[in-house]
């Protein structure tokens, strides 16, 4: 006699959702036109604010979870949620540029302000360990707007071939397949019992299931070779390391967040909350042993795209000019408002060129010397390594293997990755 299979309880079907419709934060069904509805901690904070009173901080909170819980757009099957920090750039980016085209004074005033409130929301969200999509919604469209104003403002002037539209269009092109490839998975070590639990889920979200379950079987180091526990000291740094031959020393290659041995020249990313191969650092992106080749590849395709399409534009708004003489002095720019406003995309784009150029020479560096920019973090906090330049370079010695053979290593990353039995011991 075959086992009678006993029937799955059968679940209530929920009614399907309208584009307008969405679930939300509390599990009710709710809709896109009701955003502004029953909001107490809005009202809340309205009232103080105009009353002239503090508001508290938990209120704050409260206000920002409710506005990202219904900032949502009309979908197929529900409406979609829309990250909030995606929307600042698209608002202000050219409320400001458009102000600043309307005199000189305006702005030189706004494009050296615009740097300092990007370099502090950096460091804003690294401290507090935040993801954020601030960086990628104001980088992608930063290229689409300054391409938008290119075709209407610059491109009808007639001194731009097609030739040349096309070169600049296709440069745009790869900063888009490159940065899209960098995008993706980095190098992420994964837990090998997370794999057999989940093999269909990605690393982050295997983390997040196993996430807070405390190590169990390590503590303390006995004469059969277990593991260590990490020291509150220890916890900071994000590592405490254990060796294999000797479980009496202490290296720094055990990882009690993922529960791995990670092999070498792997660090914890902070942001991304998982390990990674051959960590460089994390920025728009975490850029690790896979996609480093990619992210090199969409610097210097956006260098030489930026400086482009800089000379296209000063060529047609300021004729019979050198491009730094341009740059500096061009005479009448501000006598029509399509001229001002593309010299000012201009200048925009050189402040962003030139961030991404020094990016771009440090990594150049760090690659010649075979030194990721964690481990030029690590020199330097430790004192140890070699500094030249005005510490420019940080050559640490413990990878070098001369110019040619550290570019020739960097060209094979990720095509042989070599998987160490340690990062099998969990």
């Amino acid at each position: 006699m075959k086992p009678v299979k006993k029937k799955k309880t059968e679940e209530p079907e929920l009614e399907p959702l309208c584009c307008c419709e969405y679930i939300d934060r509390n599990g009710e069904k709710n809709h896109v036109a009701a955003c502004l509805c029953d909001c107490q901690d809005l009202d809340e904070g309205c009232d103080r604010w105009l009353s002239c009173e503090s508001v508290r901080p938990e209120t704050c909170e409260r206000i920002t979870d409710t506005i990202s819980d219904r900032l949502r757009i009309p979908w197929l099957r529900g409406a979609r949620k829309v990250n909030i920090s995606i929307v600042p750039p698209l608002v202000l980016l050219p409320v400001f540029l458009h102000v600043a085209s309307w005199h000189f004074l305006l702005g030189v005033v706004i494009l050296t302000s615009l740097p300092m409130l990007a370099l502090w929301y950096y460091y804003l969200t690294h401290r507090r360990k935040e993801q954020t999509l601030f960086f990628l919604s104001l980088g992608l469209f930063s290229l689409g707007y300054m391409y938008f104003v290119f075709l209407r403002e610059v491109v009808p002037k007639g001194h731009v071939g097609p030739t040349q539209l096309a070169l600049l269009t296709g440069g745009l092109v790869l900063i888009l397949l490159a940065l899209y490839r960098a995008k993706k998975n980095p190098g992420y070590l994964i837990n090998p019992a997370c794999n057999d639990r989940s093999p269909s889920n990605s690393p982050i979200e295997c983390l997040i299931q196993k996430g807070q379950e405390k190590t169990k079987g390590f503590s303390g180091t006995d004469a059969s070779g277990s593991l260590n526990n990490r020291t509150p000291k220890d916890d900071s740094k994000g590592s405490s390391r254990v060796g294999l031959d000797s479980p009496a020393k202490v290296k720094e290659d055990w990882c009690a967040k993922c529960q791995l041995v990670r092999p070498a020249r792997a660090w914890h990313c902070r942001i991304c909350g998982i390990c990674v191969r051959r960590m460089d650092h994390h920025c728009v992106c975490c850029v690790g042993e896979s996609n480093h080749q990619a992210f090199i590849l969409a610097l210097s395709v956006f260098l030489l795209t930026s400086v482009y399409g800089i000379s296209l534009t000063l060529n047609t708004i300021c004729r019979d000019r050198s491009l730094f003489t341009a740059l500096f002095y061009c005479p009448g720019v501000y006598a029509h408002y399509s001229s001002a406003l593309s010299f000012t995309c201009v200048w925009y784009s050189v402040i962003i060129t030139a961030g991404m150029a020094y990016i771009f020479l440090i990594q150049l560096i760090n690659i010649s010397y075979n030194v990721t920019e964690r481990e030029v973090q690590q020199a330097l906090r430790q004192k140890t390594g070699r500094r030249l330049l005005c510490g420019l370079i940080v050559d640490t010695g413990q990878y070098n293997r001369g110019f040619l053979r550290n570019w020739l290593q960097f060209s094979t990353l990720g095509t042989h990755t070599v998987h160490s039995l340690a990062e099998d011991i969990v």
